[in-house]
């Protein structure tokens, strides 16, 4: 699995001023024919969100662009949604899977990116605390002036900042580690810290080998989710539109198949991922999987609630502008030529 280098973005400004320097006047306009890139870079929160474990399992993605001379590579992010958009901002990658806190705070911050489809719209939350399974906690009451590790930026940020307020506390009264799971798994099992916030086929590592149990599996609290986001670099976006047409196509092709192939799709994403399987069994239970790319207006309300939640526990700063964000042109026209070609 490729992991994120800070070369790429050195790589990437140099690219840009040699362009500069050649007297590049397309920039800000749609490609010529002949304008393509070398490569394409698809990023992810870490281990990676389904349709990006099953396009780079598939290769969909690669086939699609090889016609082309495209090199597609996928990079999956360690240390979080805010990494992966900072790449995205500034050019590092073109398009990015990530949870919508990170997305939404991007957005906020005013960068040059655009929301261009859902990467998922899961009905539960799927973040759990645990604690050490001979831990005396036994509630998020408990953790009141406690050491609680997780991600900062992430939707279990956000997630545990609800179930803070849900019993009258904030992130005030607990003192917060900034640490990827690799690292806040084995502190809680050393007793460095007293909780981890996670996400639940995650956090199941330690709780299926009796290393740690959960206080809180916010599933319980479907009211806390909101939906996922596929974002793109908005440079990438004005001067390649076709080539955004057409990843979302495979996309929704990936999601139909998805649905249509549930036992392969739980297979592939266990495989890659080493999740437990039977934490994702339960986050796609009945084998939905909830990832129709569409931004309907259920998933809008949500990321409209969800942003007023995090300003509100000063998670964000700034504001979205919707109208400048949100592109669904491409997604429109991507559903237009995939229904066409599958009623044929």
């Amino acid at each position: 699995m490729a992991r994120f280098n800070p070369s790429i973005l050195r790589r990437t400004l140099l690219s840009g001023i040699a362009a500069l320097a050649l007297g590049s006047a397309a920039l800000t306009g749609p490609a010529l024919a002949e304008d393509k890139p070398d490569v394409i870079r698809i990023g992810s929160t870490a281990p990676g969100h389904l349709k990006f474990i099953l396009e780079r399992h598939s290769g969909s993605l690669a086939k699609e662009f090889e016609k082309d001379g495209i090199k597609v590579e996928f990079i999956a992010f360690t240390n979080g949604g805010s990494e992966a958009t900072t790449a995205l901002a500034t050019g590092a990658v073109e398009f990015i899977y990530t949870g919508n806190n990170p997305a939404l705070r991007v957005a906020a911050a005013g960068a040059d990116v655009k929301a261009i489809g859902l990467s998922s719209f899961v009905k539960e939350n799927g973040s759990a605390i645990i604690v050490k399974a001979d831990s005396p906690i036994e509630s998020i009451a408990d953790l009141k002036g406690k050491k609680v590790a997780y991600l900062a930026g992430t939707v279990r940020h956000s997630t545990f900042a609800k179930a803070l307020k849900s019993v009258g506390l904030s992130l005030n009264d607990i003192e917060s580690l900034n640490l990827a799971f690799d690292a806040s798994g084995p502190a809680l099992v050393r007793g460095d810290v007293d909780a981890v916030v996670e996400s639940g086929d995650v956090a199941a590592k330690l709780v299926e080998t009796g290393q740690a149990r959960v206080i809180l599996d916010a599933s319980s609290h479907p009211e806390w989710s909101a939906p996922f986001l596929i974002s793109a670099n908005g440079e990438f976006v004005r001067k390649y539109p076709d080539l955004v047409k057409r990843l979302l196509k495979v996309d929704i092709e990936t999601a139909r198949w998805a649905d249509a192939h549930p036992e392969d799709t739980i297979k592939i994403f266990v495989d890659e991922t080493k999740s437990s399987e039977k934490s994702v069994r339960q986050t796609y239970h009945d084998n939905v999987f909830y990832q129709d790319p569409k931004i309907t207006p259920e998933a809008l309300a949500s990321l409209k609630s969800e942003e007023q939640f995090m300003a509100d526990a000063k998670l964000l700063k700034g504001s979205v502008d919707y109208d400048k964000w949100i592109d669904t042109s491409f997604l429109d026209a991507a559903y237009k030529e995939v229904d066409a070609e599958q009623s044929n």
